[in-house]
């Protein structure tokens, strides 16, 4: 016998009442009447000459054959929900993507930016991670990542996203602030460091600032976590221009007097050379290599 696509509604219907066995419970679950629900019922037995119901007093019960039906019944549906469920899981998945980036970047630059991403590709679902160790593209984790460096690394392909500079900034209410003048005078402050590269002593040189002694007061392995201390008055910070931006904005960091060196290493959008990214991937990477041009 041929499965008709009118019975779909009777074979719901029953096997919702059957589970329940109970038509109004069936009905509640189902935004139906529990007269629509015997209604499918009774169009089901007709169609295959036996009762699924005995009906008493009390409410219905099974017989055997209806038994034999809603376990057939209640298997199919089991089976075409984890179907569907896995059709679904699969295509939010092809719509999902996964980026390793650093968190002093992904709180100043990129999340002002992700809205403008949104608007343009609403179905695509981000998932950003900022762990400061480096990330390993495996079969399973992240899809790409924007990294701080020179721009080679063993395995992935690197598209140049922007560079940077290095200049020095304070809270407007630190102490000594205003007898900053020049770029000498900024040795006169205690100095906030974090763990890049370049740092103070490379600062001063490129100012030709000779022999002063700095006070290299506090020491912060993340560049946010740097920043922040000088926002609250702990010394002058030497802040990534493309990092100092939404500071600068609105006032909690001042710029202080000497030049904008530029960085020995820029950000990078990297990805494993030997796996072609998903189109959601690269709709993402066609999109942050426009940003470094656009405003937040």
């Amino acid at each position: 016998m041929t499965l008709r696509t009118d019975w779909i509604s009777a074979l719901a219907a029953f096997e919702s009442a059957a589970r329940h066995q109970n038509f109004a419970h069936a009905a509640e679950e189902l935004h139906l009447t529990a007269s629509a629900v015997s209604h499918h019922v009774r169009k089901l037995e007709a169609q295959l000459g036996v009762a699924l119901f005995q009906r008493h007093a009390r409410g219905v019960s099974l017989t055997a054959e209806g038994r034999q039906l809603a376990d057939a019944a209640s298997s199919a549906i089991a089976s075409m929900d984890d179907v569907m469920r896995g059709l679904r899981d699969a295509r939010e998945e092809r719509d999902r993507v996964r980026i390793t980036t650093l968190h002093s970047l992904t709180y100043t630059w990129l999340v002002p930016r992700l809205p403008r991403f949104t608007a343009a590709h609403p179905h695509i679902r981000l998932n950003v991670d900022t762990e400061v160790a480096l990330t390993r593209f495996e079969e399973g984790g992240p899809d790409l990542g924007i990294r701080y460096g020179q721009g080679h690394w063993p395995g992935l392909t690197a598209h140049h996203l922007m560079d940077d500079a290095l200049f020095p900034v304070a809270s407007p209410t630190l102490a000594g602030i205003h007898g900053v003048h020049e770029a000498a005078d900024v040795a006169k402050l205690p100095l906030i460091s974090d763990l890049s590269l370049q740092g103070w002593q490379d600062w001063f040189r490129a100012a030709d600032v000779r022999g002063a002694r700095l006070d290299e007061r506090y020491t912060f392995s993340d560049t946010t976590d740097a920043l922040n201390g000088a926002v609250h008055g702990l010394g002058a910070v030497l802040a990534r221009e493309q990092i100092a931006v939404p500071y600068l904005a609105d006032g909690r960091l001042v710029r202080l007097p000497g030049p904008s060196m530029p960085t020995r290493f820029g950000y990078y959008v990297v990805y494993p050379a030997h796996r072609r990214l998903r189109p959601a991937a690269r709709a993402f990477v066609d999109w942050v290599l426009k940003q470094p041009g656009q405003p937040a």
